[in-house]
């Protein structure tokens, strides 16, 4: 689980402008956006599981198109 200790930047009036997060918690942060990034494209290609083939097919594939 993320741990965040954020510390806020106020205005005059005591309103919320703006957060400041350690380093480490910003990287932990994108970490996870990352993961979910992933997880999403994950369900979306098992939606659409049209022209789906073997690795060992792809891999005939790609060599087919690159010249030694």
């Amino acid at each position: 689980m993320l741990v965040l200790h954020p510390q806020y930047i106020v205005d005059d009036t005591q309103t919320q402008q703006a957060v400041v997060i350690q380093i480490n918690e910003w990287q932990g942060i994108i970490k996870q956006l990352e993961m979910l990034d992933d997880i999403e494209a994950y369900d979306k290609a098992k939606k659409t599981q049209s022209d789906v083939i073997s690795s060992n097919q792809a891999v005939k594939r790609v060599k087919k198109l690159v010249i030694f």
